[in-house]
């Protein structure tokens, strides 16, 4: 039988395999400053090094103001809030501390790690790309195998440049002729999701293909596998082709000379076999793909510009019905209103979605010789990097901009998930090219509907979500994804220039050897080895019911608890916004089950709802549960990253068939009982009655939590 590419790509990097467990060599770490204080501090404190600096790169992005920088003399000075700066100013430190090669704010190739990493050909097929970062399945457009991991994994690929994995299962997705004009990737992704939900990739890694993807530049093939974390899948990936081959030759880490046709060469095996089989198949005809917006509160709610808001009475799941009837309260809409009257406030056009060049152009393509509506409070325009802003400029794009009303901003994530300045005030509304519309995503009570730039640009011209098809320039073809040799020459040059001398990085055609370490530690800087993780034998506890899906990890601790240096102190933030709303200045407590008794005191969390934990790699979610006193979550599935954290943090997530959790488990929570979770038999109880006589758990892990270890 043959493989797929996904398949090839993980057998290369398998360094050890122990009962289905494996240990992978990884080629490229991507670092910023949200997911890397504490990894690093696990580092000093164990007296470790980073084993491949040539490996590792990075830059601040997430924390970052996007006002100018003209004045700018030091992160210190320039970042006004505390927390902000702090993190900054920790992985500045760590960076100089451990010699790694990092893109500060003084310097143009800085911007958004998923803009970096692509730009400066740091991303190269067949290799392994992680970062403290979801969203890093974006380089799996160039046929990396990249995906999100969280800061325990961080620490341990700084210290090993190698990660410990389970094997996911193949998913294709083929989209089958051509998009039509004005139709963009995102628009693609969104229908794909929307098609699939937000769980319809949980264990997998998915492949797109067929000829609408072939048609898709690099830019767009990025978008895609961008937001394949937000259809459930660990990584998404495209097989590399010429248009991958043309975008990468000549970027400043790219291979050279008779290494790039060594690593073509290579590079040219890496697609799916012709007998290869795949766990699942999804057909989508890209004729059929319409521009697609939000309505809800996940990128799941996605449906046609044509449509409507959709009417919880007609939805016979009572999960299904309350999540819709809490979506369109928290979004401020009523079922059955046409999605092209819905108004908004604020156009944001950014994030490591949409960002690039291409992006830009296609925006700017629909605002050329428009003014921004009265009724648009703010329209935002922020470049993914610095070297994009220069090409930009170079066009004169920030010019049709600025003449349009729209702001030009200096490179970094900005409004797509608010920890910085540029947040949405509660309850305003945003077109926003970003990729999760959660609930206080860009801001506390931000309600966001999630577009492509050329929509997003419209909508800020209408001042309400437009079909951009009614709009679409007649001399402009940039807006229509796809791309000629001759410009695909030229797009990048700008990009493709080395700012300094050129350094020496590893040229990856197959895994590396793992070198030994070279470093010296320092004896008296090794502190106790012990993980501080609690051994997980029997638990037995109170048993807090939680009757959601697709539980985000922006509910389970919001961003504005994210900007921390530290692993602890995080219960307070836990399930925020369900626990506490303002009333007259001050925050009150709701009657959400955790602050009643005797849920109050829970250690078991029951969720009847498919994929917990969805969303960010961050870490902060596990910690936020464990700092409260939730030792195990039991649901009917979770998002992949959450449950590879939270087995590092000494929480047990298991899964149980939802009927199970429905007739067994939820009866006992919702009475305020007790559970015991027998670990070792891997039963669930109630008192001496077996309620799960088998939970499935792997030998690895139950090896680790049984004896209080990490990976």
């Amino acid at each position: 039988m043959g493989q797929t590419l996904y398949d090839k790509v993980f057998a290369d990097h398998v360094v050890h395999e122990d009962n289905g467990t494996y240990l992978l060599f990884i080629d490229r770490h991507l670092v910023h400053e949200v997911t890397s204080p504490q990894a690093f501090e696990g580092l000093k404190n164990a007296g470790r090094q980073v084993r491949r600096k040539d490996c590792t790169l990075a830059t601040v992005d997430h924390n970052i103001p996007t006002t100018t920088r003209k004045d700018f003399k030091s992160i210190g000075t320039f970042i006004k809030e505390e927390d902000s700066r702090l993190q900054c100013t920790t992985l500045e430190q760590n960076v100089k501390d451990f010699g790694v090669r990092y893109f500060g704010m003084d310097d143009k190739r800085q911007g958004i790690v998923h803009v970096v990493g692509p730009e400066q050909g740091f991303t190269l097929p067949g290799t392994t790309v992680v970062c403290g970062d979801s969203h890093t399945s974006t380089h799996g457009a160039f046929g990396a195998l990249a995906f999100g991991i969280g800061t325990s994994e961080v620490e341990h690929v700084l210290a090993t440049q190698t990660i410990i994995q389970a094997k996911s299962k193949n998913m294709r997705i083929n989209v089958s002729g051509k998009l039509q004009p004005g139709i963009t990737s995102k628009d693609l992704i969104l229908h794909i999701i929307g098609v699939i939900g937000t769980a319809g990739g949980t264990g997998t890694v998915i492949e797109f293909c067929g000829e609408a993807i072939r048609d898709l530049s690099m830019e767009a093939r990025m978008s895609m596998c961008n937001m394949a974390i937000e259809g459930g899948a660990r990584a998404g990936m495209i097989a590399p082709d010429e248009t991958t081959f043309r975008y990468i030759r000549g970027r400043p880490l790219a291979p050279e000379g008779a290494e790039w046709e060594k690593a073509v060469t290579y590079w040219k095996t890496l697609h799916s076999d012709s007998d290869a089989e795949f766990d699942i198949d999804v057909n989508i005809k890209g004729e059929d793909i319409i521009p697609t917006v939000t309505w809800g509160t996940s990128p799941q709610d996605a449906l046609p510009i044509t449509g409507s808001v959709p009417d919880p009475s007609k939805e016979s799941d009572p999960i299904k019905r309350a999540g819709i009837e809490r979506a369109l309260e928290y979004m401020g809409l009523e079922a059955n209103t046409p999605l092209n009257e819905i108004a908004v406030d604020k156009v944001f056009i950014g994030s490591c979605t949409n960002s690039r060049i291409e992006d830009l152009r296609a925006a700017a393509a629909i605002v050329r010789g428009k003014k921004k509506a009265d009724s648009v409070v703010r329209a935002m325009v922020v470049p993914g990097s610095g070297l994009v802003k220069r090409k930009a400029e170079a066009e004169g794009l920030d010019k049709v901009f600025e003449a349009a009303g729209f702001e030009w901003r200096e490179a970094g994530c900005s409004m797509c998930l608010g920890m910085n300045p540029d947040i949405l005030n509660p309850r305003e509304r945003c077109a926003s090219t970003s990729n999760r519309n959660f609930e206080g995503r860009q801001g506390a009570l931000s309600r966001t509907h999630l577009v492509s730039p050329a929509m997003a640009a419209l909508a800020g011209i209408t001042g309400k979500l437009t079909d951009v098809r009614d709009y679409l320039p007649k001399d402009e073809a940039k807006i229509v994804i796809g791309e000629d040799e001759e410009m695909a020459e030229a797009k990048y040059d700008e990009e493709k220039q080395p700012a300094v001398k050129k350094m020496k990085t590893a040229t990856v055609t197959q895994a590396d050897p793992v070198d030994e370490q070279t470093d010296a530690v320092a004896e008296e800087n090794i502190t106790s080895s012990a993980t501080g993780i609690p051994k997980f034998l029997e638990v037995s506890g109170i048993a807090a019911p939680l009757p959601k899906a697709n539980v985000d990890t922006d509910a389970i601790i919001p961003k504005q608890f994210l900007k921390t240096i530290k692993r602890t102190g995080l219960s307070s933030g836990l399930f925020f916004e369900w626990r506490f709303k303002e009333v007259d200045g001050k925050q009150e407590k709701t009657d959400f089950m955790l602050n009643v008794a005797p849920w109050d005191k829970a250690s078991i969390l029951v969720v009847s709802g498919n994929n917990f934990g969805c969303g960010s790699s961050r870490e902060h979610a596990p910690w936020a549960l464990a700092d409260f006193g939730i030792r195990c979550i039991i649901a009917p599935s979770f998002g992949d990253i959450f449950y590879n954290n939270s087995f590092k943090n000494g929480l047990l997530p298991i899964r149980v068939d939802a009927d199970v959790i429905k007739s067994k488990l939820m009866p006992v929570a919702d009475k305020g009982g007790s559970l015991t979770v027998d670990l070792p038999n891997q039963k669930v109880l109630h008192g001496d009655e077996v309620l799960v006589d088998h939970f499935e758990v792997e030998d690895f892990r139950k090896h680790c939590r049984v004896n209080g270890l990490d990976d």
